[in-house]
């Protein structure tokens, strides 16, 4: 007995999405280079959850999607709760004794600060919700140009991200206007270029599964 394609497709986008969601901090912790910007490499799997909700808005409609969203919290903020819990937990003796630079580094991706959690969690709830809704709007008003709907709600999407995640994290604790102006050129060029493109495959793939579910 096969698998109704909705299913299928449902169960792919979930999957994908969740673990997204939950990688996307894990890979903040390390700052990339691109060409002369730093940025927090947490933005190639925002980048990611930004196109699959947007698919499942072009695929499912606006509700849908906003639902995805809503559900992403919950992989959020249990791969939260279970990495302060880690963190928390004695390291074995073997650990402790013959990789304590290893310890010192799992400890650090680990735990973060008060104020990195909850700019994390806000800024994923406001700039996923944001982008689905400008580009469901986007879709009634100009109809089927996915590409351009695709790369301005992806772009003002990060921008606000952006401003959020770096407003509550870092505000007070050093100057953050060169952060800032970094992390938004980032995002906004690689929104307009790479966004369009993966949701133009996530689109791609979810017809694909329906033809050969």
């Amino acid at each position: 007995m096969t698998t109704p394609a909705p299913l299928t497709r449902s169960l792919f986008f979930s999957i994908f999405y969740g673990g997204m969601v939950c990688i996307a901090g894990v890979l903040g912790n390390k700052q990339v280079a691109l060409g002369p910007l730093a940025v927090e490499a947490g933005i190639f799997a925002f980048l990611l959850l930004v196109a699959v909700s947007s698919a499942v808005a072009e695929l499912h409609g606006r509700a849908v999607a906003n639902r995805l969203v809503q559900i992403g919290f919950v992989p959020l903020i249990v791969s939260l709760l279970l990495s302060l819990l880690v963190w928390s937990l004695p390291a074995s003796k073997e650990m402790v004794e013959q990789r304590p630079a290893d310890l010192h580094a799992i400890q650090g991706i680990l735990f973060a600060t008060w104020r990195i959690w909850i700019g994390g969690i806000l800024a994923y709830g406001v700039s996923q919700t944001l982008n689905v809704t400008i580009f469901s709007w986007l879709k009634r008003e100009e109809g089927k140009l996915l590409w351009l709907r695709a790369a301005v709600a992806g772009v003002l999407s990060q921008i606000v991200d952006t401003l959020i995640f770096i407003g509550i994290a870092f505000y007070g604790v050093f100057p953050i206007g060169e952060l800032l102006m970094g992390q938004m050129i980032a995002k906004v060029v690689l929104s307009a270029i790479l966004v369009p493109i993966l949701i133009y495959a996530f689109v791609g793939l979810a017809r694909r599964l329906d033809r050969n579910a």
